[in-house]
């Protein structure tokens, strides 16, 4: 069996590391010529980390990021709602990382030539159309440097090629762009001294307004970090047209971000002096896309953010990319024709995902602040005066239940 991959994210570096492993063959074509360390922070929850770690990925993984020991949901104004521990601190077999996105990309891309070949993936190649019938399909690329057209053949074809990914557009036309939410962030990464021993992460406000801080690798100095940031703020109106296209390289607008940073109060952290010291900030658009009745067509399937594009809540995007790449994978090794197994593998995944994207858009796990500062939008002094301890651990563990991080 062959399989086109397009896109090499981290979906679908991971799908095609899974594939190898069950001992099918996988090419990935990347529309990029070059692919760099893009992006700033995400999350891998255990669950996620279990798949690399079967992958042979679990020391390289230390290398790059940070095993995260607690999690802080707090108002806005920095009163504590919620400490969580977080991966081995919390009684899971495997720890919890925050790392760079793109450092993950990198590294997950040097496994991929390292073991299937450094003709694995191909950058350049921009998916212009595919066929398919009953022997197989055919993607159509332009080359990015010369134009000429490249076809390419083999058993199926798996799309890994984002939010705005070229398959989903030729499967459902009629879709149109993303669906925004009113939320515009901005995200930036820089060393930083150390807060809450160099393994804590802070969720600070709700939907309207937003601070999210944590440690996504070591810093260049003794008692840094290098320390991801992002600011949330809702601009515009739930499903308004996005203000502009979600690219995560879009630089931002210092002066923008510079008027929403007071709206927060950190104890552990000058989150203002942070993003004033940080080089490079991105801005985009919150956007997620509503789920399909179907991501598998015949010999063609939907993985990651082509599948289901979601909301940045609860540390999942990524995760659930890379729990994609592990069903795909063992769906086509226990099945025999690549049809019934990619049905098989939509069946495991595309009802869970589906859920954890209308979550997300309800606040996630991060609704647990999103209810406090409703009924305290000023603050509090006794955290039980406005909420009990109960309702908020069920928000937080009904959450889990559902993305499988429980």
């Amino acid at each position: 069996m062959k399989v086109v991959i397009v896109g090499a994210g981290v979906g679908g570096l991971t799908a095609a590391l899974r594939l190898h492993r069950e001992g099918i063959e996988a090419t990935v074509y990347e529309q990029s010529t070059r692919i760099g360390e893009l992006g700033v922070g995400i999350n891998a929850l255990p669950h996620a980390v279990e798949e690399l770690a079967a992958l042979g990925l679990l020391d390289q993984l230390d290398e790059i990021g940070i095993r995260t020991r607690e999690l802080f949901y707090t108002h806005r104004l920095g009163q504590v709602i919620l400490r969580r521990p977080c991966g081995l601190d919390a009684g899971f077999a495997l720890p919890q990382y925050c790392l760079h996105r793109g450092r993950l990309q990198s590294m997950l891309l040097r496994a991929v030539r390292s073991r299937l070949g450094p003709a694995a993936v191909r950058t350049g190649h921009r998916l212009i159309g595919f066929e398919q019938d009953s022997r197989g399909v055919r993607a159509h690329f332009a080359d990015r440097d010369s134009g000429e057209p490249v076809t390419v053949a083999g058993d199926l074809l798996v799309a890994a090629d984002g939010i705005h990914s070229a398959v989903r557009s030729l499967l459902f036309p009629q879709e149109g762009p993303p669906r925004w939410n009113g939320v515009q962030m901005w995200r930036g990464a820089t060393d930083w001294p150390e807060f809450g021993g160099g393994a804590s992460m802070i969720v600070s406000g709700g939907t309207a307004a937003k601070l999210v801080l944590y440690p996504i690798g070591p810093g260049r100095t003794a008692g840094t970090r290098l320390t991801n940031w992002a600011v949330c703020v809702r601009t515009g109106k739930p499903g308004d047209p996005p203000p502009d296209r979600q690219d995560w390289a879009k630089p931002g607008d210092r002066a923008e971000l510079a008027r929403h940073l007071g709206r927060f109060r950190c104890p552990q952290v000058d989150h203002a002096a942070l993003a004033e010291a940080t080089e490079e900030i991105f801005e985009f658009p919150m956007c997620d896309r509503d789920p399909l009745p179907a991501w598998s067509h015949g010999r063609v399937t939907l993985l990651g953010d082509a599948a289901h594009p979601m909301y940045p809540m609860g540390s999942n995007g990524a995760g659930q990319a890379i729990l994609d790449a592990s069903s795909l994978a063992s769906q086509l090794a226990r099945h025999a024709g690549p049809a019934e197994a990619l049905r098989a593998y939509e069946t495991d995944r595309l009802a869970a995902t589906s859920e954890i994207v209308l979550r997300n858009r309800r606040g996630g796990p991060e609704n647990v602040i999103d209810e406090v500062e409703r009924r305290a939008p000023n603050g509090f002094d006794r955290l039980e005066d406005v909420i009990d301890a109960a309702t908020l651990e069920e928000i937080v563990s009904g959450y889990a239940r559902v993305s499988g991080a429980s």
